[in-house]
C-alpha cells in the first residue's frame, strides 16, 4: 500500500464520491478510480459498493479507513517532527451546527484564513448521531455541538461558552399575548425543528418526555432560514439560539415567548478525538477558537479528557456525569 493510495481512498470515503474526490485532489477521475482498484486488488477485498451513481463503504472499507487515517496521521506527524512538512498547507473537515457556523464561526474562520490562507476548510452540518464514529475514523477532524453534555468515550470535549435559547413564534400567534409560559404550552402545538442544528433539541425533548408533554405535528427542515420564515408565517413554534434570530426579533418579524428556564441555555462544545495527532493546522484552529469564542461569561479554556473506557458524559461545567440527554 502506498500513502498516495491511502490518501485517495480516505478522500473518497469521506466524500462518498469519486468525482468530488478527484476534484478535491486535483486528479482525473480515472486516476482516482485506478488507485482504488489497485488498492482493492492488493488487499483482495472490495472497499466500496457501487450502487448506480452512489457508493458506500463495505465492512472491509470501514476497517481500512481506521487504519488508513492512523497511517496518514503518523506520516504527517513524522514529517512535522522532522521539519519536512509545511505547517501552512493541508485541510480540515469540521462538523458544526448551522446556527453556530453562521453566527459564531465567521470571525474564527477570518482569523484562521489570515494565518493559514492555503489550508482548505470543509464545513458540514452537524447532527449528534454518528459524530463519535466519524471523529474516531478521522473522517471529521473537529466538531462543535450546542448541548449540555456529550457522551465522552475517547473524545476530548472542551466547553466554550453559553448560548441562550429562545422559544419563538409569529407576532400574531395566540401564545404571543401570554405573560408567562412553561413548556406545557407546547402540548398540541406545531413544532418546527432543524436536522442541521438539532443537538440542543435533545434537551427539550428530554424535558417534554419527563413531563409527559406531547407536541402536535413536528415539521423537520434542513435549513434554519426556512424555519424562521415558516414560523414568521404562523406555521408553528421553534426553539432556536437567540443569536440566530436577533435581527428578526428586533424587526418584530418574530417574538420571543417567555419559555421554561430549564431549556433556556446550552453550552457550545468543541470536540475532537483524544488519540488523534493534533497537527499544527488543527492546533491553530483550536487556539483561535478558544481566543475568540471561549467563555463569554463562563470564561475558562478547560480541556476535558475522557479515558477510552469512560461511559459517562461531559457536562457544561467540564464534569463527567452519568447518563445521557
Amino acid at each position: 500500500m502506498e500513502l498516495k493510495q491511502l490518501k485517495t481512498f480516505t478522500t473518497v470515503a469521506r466524500l462518498l464520491s469519486f468525482h468530488t474526490a478527484a476534484r478535491e485532489l486535483h486528479f482525473a477521475q480515472s486516476t482516482v478510480s485506478a488507485q482504488v482498484r489497485d488498492l482493492e486488488a492488493e488487499l483482495g477485498v472490495r472497499l466500496f459498493e457501487r450502487l448506480g451513481r452512489r457508493i458506500l463503504l463495505t465492512d472491509a472499507g470501514e476497517r481500512l479507513l481506521e487504519y488508513a487515517q492512523k497511517m496518514l496521521d503518523l506520516d504527517q506527524e513524522a514529517q512535522a517532527e522532522l521539519g519536512r512538512a509545511a505547517a501552512t498547507e493541508g485541510s480540515l473537515t469540521i462538523r458544526v451546527p448551522e446556527s453556530f457556523c453562521a453566527h459564531r464561526l465567521p470571525p474564527v474562520i477570518a482569523r484562521f484564513r489570515q494565518a493559514l490562507p492555503r489550508v482548505r476548510l470543509s464545513f458540514t452540518t452537524c447532527t449528534h448521531e454518528g459524530l463519535e464514529k466519524d471523529l474516531r475514523k478521522g473522517v471529521t477532524d473537529l466538531a462543535f455541538l450546542l448541548s449540555n453534555s456529550m457522551r465522552a468515550g475517547d473524545l476530548e470535549v472542551e466547553p466554550l461558552a453559553k448560548e441562550r435559547l429562545v422559544l419563538v413564534a409569529a407576532p400574531g400567534h395566540p401564545l404571543a399575548a401570554e405573560d408567562r409560559l412553561d413548556l406545557t404550552c407546547l402540548a398540541g402545538e406545531t413544532l418546527l425543528i432543524s436536522t442541521t442544528d438539532c443537538s440542543y433539541l435533545r434537551i427539550i425533548n428530554g424535558i417534554l418526555a419527563k413531563q409527559g408533554i406531547t407536541p402536535g405535528i413536528v415539521l423537520t427542515f434542513n435549513s434554519i432560514a426556512a424555519i424562521k420564515e415558516c414560523v414568521a408565517a404562523g406555521l408553528g413554534l421553534t426553539v432556536i439560539p437567540a443569536v440566530a434570530v436577533e435581527q428578526e426579533l428586533r424587526a418584530g418579524k418574530l417574538v420571543a415567548l417567555p419559555n421554561d428556564p430549564r431549556a433556556s441555555e446550552v453550552t457550545s462544545l468543541m470536540i475532537w478525538h483524544r488519540k488523534k495527532w493534533l497537527s499544527p493546522i488543527l492546533v491553530t484552529f483550536l487556539n483561535i477558537t478558544r481566543e475568540l469564542l471561549g467563555g463569554s461569561g463562563d470564561r475558562h479554556h478547560k480541556r476535558v479528557c475522557a479515558t477510552s473506557d469512560s461511559e459517562g458524559t461531559v457536562d457544561s461545567n467540564g464534569e463527567i456525569g452519568d447518563g445521557d440527554l
